[in-house]
């Protein structure tokens, strides 16, 4: 008698039974996972646009070209790319500085720099800053766009500055406009509810329904706001970029600028969505690759720069995607749109964005950072940073802050403290040194050393993280004379 027996092995999966199970994942987790990252990053990347001085289509053309470019060849499973708030600022100041066909091809070489980064696989240095000063950067950018959109919202336009948006907008009060403004505050209103609505309805996104609301609203209302305006299709907005004229210096640093910050926003984006599922784990300089290749593209067709963007790719997380897929459908949903139904986009008043992006930059300052400079005593830097970002440029206000940062690093390392004291009610003592115990500090040891009497007992206490050769020397040849004179020194 014989029966058949199956020995193949059960844990190995055919080609087509991995196509199949592949393709059922992306069907039912990251398609639908797509289309809600997509109605997030529409009205973002318009407003992005917007906030940057740039055309309207180069906020669609960097977020379909993040999407797709960065979704095949990223190294980061569920993070989302696209036009990014931290770059809005340093983008208005190269517009303003270069002109727009400039701009794109700082933003080409950017990229560029951004993938010899990748192949150096210096990718993890960048997350060497301090974290302090990353988030008084993303703060004093969401304060700079606040201050900005707040005059696009009463009606009016966003001064050159942070100090002109403060000091002129009294002035805009007085000369605000009342369909602008309903559409703006409704925006605004809908986006800080939403967090009490059901989990139910919560599967829309919040900033589409208020975008949506504010439209309709400005459409039934009397009064006629300012609306977007996109001149042709998107395959019309493509153009290649114009070579600089004139100070190249300035350009190297624009370039530098818009590499660096992108990078950094971008790994950083990467870390954070990490810790947000337990899949597979960044591979940062492949990412840091991929990330120079869509801003190349990007602005080679005339669009945005693109960074990662943690607003998108934790909504790809919360939504449930399991792989890039995900990012890739997302740019193409919006590259359809954007050549589809661009007379939809038109009907959005540039006020409804505004509130938009207000919310955004209110929400880029974060109590819990906030808190967290407080408790490390990082509070100066978190302030001083901000305060330079802000009345300054984005790049000074970050090299002060990483100055500053500096500076106290360099304060904790050489800081001790050494207190000499007798013991109440005996004739002990006790010589306490606590800290960084180096060269630098024998001026302040051999003075409170010098306090111990001749003949006494003596208790060091040492809590020291690092003790170097110089101190070790002052503080036993101490104890050495402080026994041969009749004492008594115990460590």
């Amino acid at each position: 008698m014989s029966t058949d027996t199956d020995t193949s092995p059960r844990s190995e999966i055919s080609p087509e039974r991995s196509w199949s199970d592949r393709l059922s994942s992306v069907s039912r987790h990251d398609l639908p996972a797509s289309i809600v990252v997509f109605l997030v990053a529409l009205p973002l990347s318009l407003g992005i646009a917007i906030a940057s001085d740039a055309p309207i289509a180069a906020g669609l053309i960097a977020a379909a070209v993040g999407g797709i470019v960065v979704g095949v060849l990223g190294g980061a499973p569920l993070q989302v790319s696209g036009p990014a708030a931290g770059l809005t600022v340093v983008v208005a100041e190269t517009i303003h500085q270069f002109g727009w066909k400039t701009t794109c091809f700082i933003t080409v070489a950017a990229g560029l720099l951004q993938v010899v980064f990748g192949l150096s696989r210096i990718a993890r240095a960048a997350l060497a800053i301090a974290p302090v000063v990353v988030h008084a950067m993303l703060a004093g950018i969401g304060v700079t766009i606040a201050l900005q959109q707040v005059h696009v919202l009463l009606g009016g336009s966003s001064r050159s500055s942070a100090w002109e948006n403060v000091t002129e907008l009294p002035s805009q009060l007085l000369h605000l406009h009342g369909a602008d403004v309903v559409a703006g505050v409704i925006v605004i209103a809908i986006i800080v509810a939403w967090r009490w609505v059901p989990a139910r309805v919560k599967i829309v996104p919040g900033p589409l329904v208020a975008v949506l609301a504010g439209t309709v609203l400005s459409l039934v209302l009397p009064g006629e706001p300012v609306r977007i305006v996109i001149e042709g299709s998107l395959f019309d907005a493509i153009g290649l970029p114009g070579m600089p004229e004139g100070d190249w210096g300035a350009v190297v640093l624009a370039v530098l600028t818009i590499a660096l910050i992108a990078s950094v926003e971008s790994l950083l984006s990467a870390v954070a969505v990490d810790k947000l599922h337990t899949g597979k784990r960044t591979n940062f300089d492949r990412e840091l690759m991929a990330q120079g290749a869509a801003n190349m593209t990007s602005g080679l067709l005339g669009g945005l720069p693109v960074t990662g963007v943690i607003v998108r790719s934790s909504t790809n997380v919360a939504a449930g995607a399991r792989s890039k897929a995900s990012a890739f459908l997302h740019g193409a949903w919006i590259l359809v749109f954007s050549v589809a139904l661009v007379g939809v986009v038109q009907q959005i008043p540039k006020s409804a964005l505004a509130g938009l992006l207000i919310v955004v930059g209110v929400q880029l300052v974060k109590l819990a950072h906030i808190r967290l400079a407080r408790r490390t005593g990082d509070l100066a830097v978190y302030a001083v940073t901000i305060a330079a970002v802000v009345l300054l440029n984005l790049l000074e206000g970050v090299l002060i802050g990483l100055a500053l940062a500096f500076v106290l690093l360099l304060w904790r390392v050489v800081k001790v403290s050494v207190h000499a004291a007798p013991v109440t009610g005996t004739e002990r003592w006790i010589v306490s040194i606590d800290g960084t115990c180096t060269f630098l500090a024998l001026p302040k040891l051999t003075k409170e050393l010098a306090k111990v009497p001749t003949g006494t007992d003596v208790l060091v206490e040492l809590t020291v993280d690092f003790l170097d050769h110089a101190a070790y020397e002052a503080i036993h040849d101490w104890a050495r004379q402080h026994e041969n004179t009749g004492g008594n020194v115990e460590f």
